[in-house]
């Protein structure tokens, strides 16, 4: 993995464009920490930079990488990787292509060489980059299916300005300003954010499967895939069983492939053990053994207590996957303090107010991780497309209008500022419209309620929750220059498991139960059948007093610039009683909530961000 940059500008550009080039590699170093580059065109109106984690071929695929045959021109700064760059390579060689290196990087920029905007539907593979094309004066942008790659950009003072992290763009003298959209943004929807805002007034990210030409006409985007479609599967359920086997372990052994150590995080839970499991004997098979890491916190037996949403902890079912697959485990504990401190860093990590401890959990994590590997596999999406979370399976949830995992609307409108937030009303009528806006391109006519539903949800989901914790993965993990695939992600099993039939998933009335049927052969049956559990918090209580204490320090600076758009008597409130309101589904309550307010008080200061 890496990170992208760059300027375009027509008549050329208005700064020095190397130092504009070091200024932008400096603040992304930490994504490609090997080595990096730039690329400025002849006429001076493209700066393409680059910043590398050398996984593939590490002695060759330095970026920007260019290409000229046939009277073309062309650079590419890229950031993935592809999961098929093997047959994508045999077809661009049978198409008269002759390679120089074993990189996906020089795949990518062939397959556009040939294909151009067209190469898209040929990848399969986690992506963002862009293709100068000096003949034709244009940049094609694009990102991939599922959106796991991140790519911001924004048009200011004449010029197209783009990178893999919001810093990127602020590096340059883009402004750093929040608006009442931003604000709502943050404090009625985060830390879910919107696909394609970028939070700060002018800053857009692109979409999931979205790509862009800009040119001197302007920036011109297009979708170019979507999961959905109308119908279902003809299929069987033994015959959609094989089906999904076949997809899972597939989609985990192509991302097995790396020329730098790559280990799994293992929780005991179905999706990292299923990943670990399919690694492992890949591995094995090699004469290699799997190394696996789990998160825990300090004194968490001591304070657990089982509930609705985390029934029983994770250690016994570590334990038991460890000795099932021989695998070289690791356990990384984290402690009060340092899991607190880490809030102002995940921040930093996330250029926004993100998921609390959550973040700064998987920020430490990923710190250890990193010392053993360059490469992680996690189970991101598989709750998404199987229907594994509480609100997908208890019927009064998913059938009430609004977000599932956040039916805290009022609450937040109550700590808001009314010049960002009117009234109550005003609040929900802004957040059932984005609610609206989402279920509304679910393809379900003439299905039945109850599936049609099941769609709607699989599309917040996707949309949604599962992209807030693809920008945790990637942030926290990057920061550190950790490489974390998510095989799950693979659009082959969302665009498959769209249309299977919720009574198939359903099997036997438990949380994924057709995954767990499907790859029964591979987990001892104590595993296969745990009913989930969510990832790991602190249950401490030292933490919230910490955060409680952290807060108070805050607010009692001369400059705590939260307070421009909160309510000071609302968060003392919350601090002297506690309001036990689930902000973020079970991840995020009242501990969490006085989090966020330090981490939104840190990016506004950091940043220097002005209210307009």
């Amino acid at each position: 993995m890496c990170a992208i940059s760059g300027i375009i500008r027509f008549g050329g550009l208005d700064t020095e464009p190397a130092a504009a080039a070091r200024k932008m590699a400096a603040v992304l170093k930490r994504r490609g920490p090997d080595d990096d580059g730039y690329y400025i065109s002849p006429k001076s109106e493209a700066l393409l930079v680059h910043t590398r984690l050398a996984v593939i071929d590490p002695e060759n695929g330095a970026q920007p990488m260019l290409y000229a045959e046939g009277g073309r021109r062309l650079a590419l700064v890229y950031n993935g990787e592809l999961y098929n760059t093997a047959e994508l390579r045999a077809l661009l060689e049978a198409r008269g292509h002759k390679f120089s290196t074993n990189t996906d990087t020089e795949a990518v920029l062939r397959a556009y060489a040939e294909w151009g905007a067209d190469c898209l539907s040929r990848m399969n593979g986690i992506f963002a980059f862009a293709v100068w094309d000096e003949a034709a004066r244009s940049l094609f942008i694009a990102r991939d299916r599922i959106g796991v790659k991140p790519f911001y950009y924004t048009l200011y003072n004449g010029a197209l300005y783009f990178a893999s992290e919001i810093k990127g763009l602020l590096s340059c003298g883009v402004p750093a300003e929040l608006d009442a959209e931003g604000v709502r943004e943050i404090m009625l929807l985060g830390p879910a954010i919107p696909c394609g805002s970028g939070v700060f007034k002018g800053v857009f990210e692109l979409k999931p499967a979205e790509c862009a030409v800009y040119d001197e006409r302007g920036l011109r985007k297009h979708i170019y895939w979507d999961y959905g479609c109308e119908g279902g599967t003809n299929e069987s359920f033994d015959e959609v069983k094989e089906h999904v086997r076949s997809l899972v372990t597939d989609a985990i052994t192509r991302q097995t492939v790396s020329d730098v150590p790559l280990c799994t995080f293992l929780s005991g839970g179905l999706d990292s053990s299923l990943i670990s499991s399919v690694t492992a004997r890949r591995f094995a098979e090699q004469g290699r053994r799997l190394h696996t890491f789990s998160v825990e916190y300090r004194d968490n037996a001591k304070y657990f207590k089982a509930g609705k949403f985390q029934p029983n902890s994770d250690d016994e079912y570590i334990q038991i996957m460890a000795k099932y697959l021989g695998t070289e485990h690791h356990r990384v504990i984290i402690d009060t303090p340092e899991l607190v401190e880490a809030l102002y860093t995940s921040t930093e990590a996330r250029d926004l107010p993100g998921m609390a401890d959550v973040d700064s959990s998987l920020l430490l994590f990923c710190k250890k991780v990193r010392e053993f590997s360059t490469v992680a596999l996690s189970g991101e999406c598989a709750d998404e497309i199987f229907g594994g979370y509480p609100w997908y399976r208890d019927k009064d949830i998913r059938m009430t209008d609004g977000f599932p995992w956040s039916q805290s609307t009022v609450y937040r409108a109550g700590l808001t500022r009314r010049e960002f937030v009117p009234n109550e009303n005003a609040a929900q009528e802004y957040v059932y419209a984005k609610y609206l806006d989402t279920i509304g391109r679910a393809e379900s006519e003439g299905l039945p309620p109850l599936e049609k539903r099941m769609r709607e949800m699989m599309r917040l989901n996707m949309e949604w929750f599962m992209q807030t914790l693809l920008v945790r993965k990637d942030r926290m993990s990057m920061y550190w220059g950790l490489e974390v695939r998510v095989p799950f992600c693979d659009h082959r099993i969302v665009e498959y498991l769209y249309r299977v039939p919720w009574e198939y998933k359903d099997y036997l009335g438990r949380e994924k139960g057709l995954l767990r049927e499907a790859m029964s052969s591979w987990l001892p049956e104590e595993v296969l059948w745990r009913k989930k559990s969510p990832y790991p918090k602190t249950h401490n209580p030292s933490y919230t007093a910490a955060v409680r204490e952290r807060l108070r320090e805050e607010l009692s600076q001369t400059r705590c610039p939260v307070l421009d758009i909160l309510d000071r008597g609302e968060i003392e409130r919350l601090m002297q009683h506690g309001d036990h309101v689930q902000w973020y589904g079970q991840l995020m309550n009242d501990p969490q909530i006085m989090a966020y307010i330090i981490q939104i008080n840190h990016w506004l200061k950091i940043n220097n961000i002005a209210l307009v």
